[in-house]
């Protein structure tokens, strides 16, 4: 009874068995099937994001549409396109200008090098201090690296018109042309020829190229055409301190000359070229061109009522020769910078900045200076005044007369040139010693 119960026990799990492996074969073939109407119907795969099918109408609208909005959708694009290339111009040009910034900064950062390395070879080893009565300090700086970068036309000319790299130059308009007219023939006769015209007008360019005379005239500028068409002697005289910075930059050293002065021999045979500027004097004898001691009495102060001074007349700005150093291209810097900012003469600030010391709360010019002799480089003052009057002086043949101290200053030149040039012996007589 046993047995028989057992066997249909058995019977009975293998029937159960069969049943669940027959459900899990079918749970396995409906997978199957599910998988490939999923795979069908979804290709991108069921959890693919969002998107709504597009019907068999959309997808004809679509089309029909197309061909309309695709005009509007390339006008737009080609819009978007050209805003983005002239942004992306703008942009460039504001890099190129930012390169063209970096490297001029970099090249005056190598130009002062190459100044200290200059002024170290200059100066040489720290010397011993030799014996007493032996010792002397150096009298000249170095002259900077030549940059024809600044004005390639310009430096195109001076390598044509200059000697030595050194040439007289003249700043000139219609103005002043008859007393231009003057100078030159006397530039010829003297025969000079590194000697340029800066022509600040048509009329004077002209003049010059029909006259065979070195002319330049500057690439405009408004700030600086005003004053050159119309200024008068002061105010054209003004100008020189911004225009002669080009020269030297590039350079040469510059003989600047006004037009009121007269060349009877060629100055470059009779410079020292040890100093920054060389500078013809205002002043008429020794004490005054070279300096002297002036005491100055004040009587309330008792036992120390007299106080010494330092005294020397102002050097004439407009001939001075000048050498391409730092020291001369600060100068200029720093006359030309007061003088944009304050109405004053530009000789008395050319002074200032050359002769004013160090002193507390400012730093003084460290630029070397020679005054020229006063009876080569000679003023109108010294000529009307002493010269003409000493039978001695007058056999002296300067190197330049300057009729500076005169207003009446054509008649003056012309009969200069009677005088030293055409031998009139009488022809400095009618005119009085000052302009009354």
């Amino acid at each position: 009874m046993m047995g028989r119960r057992d066997g249909l026990m058995r019977s009975s799990s293998n029937i159960h068995q069969s049943f669940r492996g027959s459900r899990i074969v079918i749970a396995i073939a409906i997978g199957i099937l599910m998988g490939c109407v999923f795979a069908f119907f979804y290709p991108n795969g069921f959890f693919h994001p969002y998107r709504p099918q597009t019907s068999t109408l959309t997808r004809h609208s679509k089309s029909f549409f197309q061909g309309s909005l695709s005009d509007c959708e390339a006008d737009e694009r080609i819009n978007i396109l050209k805003a983005d290339a002239v942004r992306l111009t703008e942009k460039n040009a504001e890099l190129r200008k930012q390169v063209r910034e970096l490297n001029e900064k970099l090249r005056l950062a190598e130009q002062g090098k190459d100044t200290a390395q200059k002024q170290y070879m200059a100066l040489g080893e720290q010397p011993k201090a030799g014996p007493f009565g032996t010792v002397k300090g150096l009298r000249t700086n170095p002259t900077v690296v030549p940059d024809e970068s600044v004005n390639p036309r310009l430096a195109k000319i001076l390598e044509e018109v200059a000697v030595r790299k050194e040439l007289v130059v003249v700043l000139a308009n219609s103005n002043v042309k008859e007393m231009l007219e003057v100078q030159i023939s006397t530039v010829k006769k003297a025969g000079i020829s590194n000697y340029l015209v800066v022509a600040l007008d048509d009329e004077i360019e002209g003049y010059c190229k029909s006259n065979g005379v070195a002319v330049y005239k500057r690439d405009p500028d408004d700030g600086v055409d005003a004053i050159g068409r119309s200024g008068g002697n002061h105010a054209v005289s003004g100008l020189k301190f911004r225009i002669l910075r080009e020269f030297l930059q590039l350079g040469y050293s510059v003989l600047l000359s006004d037009v009121d002065i007269l060349y009877l021999r060629n100055p470059f045979d009779h410079l020292y070229r040890d100093s920054d500027v060389e500078s013809m004097t205002d002043g008429h004898n020794n004490m005054t061109a070279y300096g002297y001691n002036d005491v100055f009495d004040e009587p309330a102060m008792g036992w120390a009522r007299y106080a010494h001074t330092m005294r020397i007349w102002v050097y004439n700005s407009g001939f001075f020769y000048m050498r391409p150093t730092i020291p001369s291209i600060e100068l200029l810097d720093r006359v030309a910078d007061r003088l944009s900012k304050e109405k004053a003469w530009d000789q008395a600030v050319f002074n200032e900045v050359l002769f004013y010391p160090s002193h507390p709360g400012y730093e003084g010019l460290h630029a070397s200076k020679r005054t020229m002799d006063f009876y080569s480089f000679m003023n109108s003052k010294v000529l009307f005044k002493t010269v003409r009057k000493d039978p001695n002086l007058k056999k002296l043949k300067p190197v330049i007369i300057h009729i500076n101290y005169h207003p009446d200053k054509l008649p003056r030149m012309k009969a200069v040139v009677e005088y030293y040039f055409n031998g009139k012996q009488d022809a400095l007589d009618s005119f009085p010693d000052g302009s009354q």
